[in-house]
């Protein structure tokens, strides 16, 4: 079995499953690698990510760990046999491998929910809103650089406006709205784009005001993907070097909670919309 240099965020997704269904069912690695007929560093690979894992072989981990949830053993089935080779792939060795992992977790998500509070969120960013986050950049970008991360933002962006585009939401914070990342022009062609979004029937934008009440302890930006079942959603979260990937269930609750308080405050998507205007009428 071929052994994987760097797996995905999906793949180690996988990996991650099967070792706490493991642990679920009180087996030990070796013992699990006897059940299957492996080699113990056999099994340390599949549970690391290095290798992957027939769908024969996931089923009859299933049975053994006594796992009797169906569909979390389809859905774990159907990522361990995908071969699926997207559009991100063009980019594999010219950008930063978690942006290759954000690309394939939103070619599979089931939905999307963002919650931003000082910049828009990507998939509703135009070129030149984007370009002036990037170019921000310390240390900074070079040309190259910069422009293959532009294209690969706007690429992304076929979650929401591609051919099979997902249920997204987004919850703004008005000072997201604010800011001027670049100048006026910018950020007018910003709005527009907003406004132009949220009136598809599969894009929800609400705002947050300043002057709305009881946010201080929802405040939290964040982006939710929904998996094929609710096990395998994801939470990923901006870090100083990269992106972190939640998937632990006690933490994908809390997102979920923080993510309804989120909601409880923000303005609906229709009094959103008009705020929105009133802000692109102030520039």
């Amino acid at each position: 079995m071929t052994t994987r240099r760097e797996p995905t965020a999906r793949q180690m997704r996988l990996a991650v499953e099967l070792r706490r269904l493991r642990e679920a069912a009180g087996l030990s690695a070796r013992q699990a690698a006897a059940l299957l007929g492996v080699s113990p560093v056999q099994m340390s690979h599949i549970e690391s990510g290095l290798s992957g894992v027939s769908e024969e072989r996931l089923r009859r981990l299933a049975s053994h760990y006594a796992c009797t949830d169906g569909e979390f053993i389809e859905a774990l089935v159907a990522v361990a046999t995908d071969r699926t080779r997207g559009w991100w792939e063009e980019y594999r060795g010219l950008l930063p491998t978690s942006f290759l992992d954000l690309s394939e977790l939103d070619h599979h998500a089931s939905f999307r929910r963002d919650v931003a509070i000082l910049y828009v969120p990507g998939p509703l960013q135009t070129e030149g809103y984007a370009r002036a986050v990037f170019s921000s950049r310390v240390p900074e970008l070079t040309h190259d650089e910069l422009e293959l991360r532009i294209r690969h933002r706007i690429a992304r962006q076929v979650i929401i406006d591609g051919p099979s585009p997902i249920p997204y939401e987004a919850v703004i914070h008005e000072a997201a709205l604010r800011i001027r990342v670049s100048d006026r022009a910018a950020s007018r062609a910003q709005l527009a784009r907003l406004l132009e979004l949220s009136e598809s029937d599969h894009v929800s934008v609400r705002v947050i005001p300043f002057d709305l009440d009881d946010f201080a302890r929802a405040a939290s930006t964040m982006t939710y993907m929904g998996g094929p079942v609710p096990k395998l959603d994801t939470v990923v979260r901006d870090v100083p070097h990269g992106s972190a990937f939640i998937d632990s269930e006690a933490q994908l609750g809390a997102f979920r909670t923080r993510f309804r308080k989120v909601e409880a405050v923000a303005l609906e998507p229709e009094q959103s919309r008009d705020f929105i205007h009133r802000l692109t009428k102030e520039l």
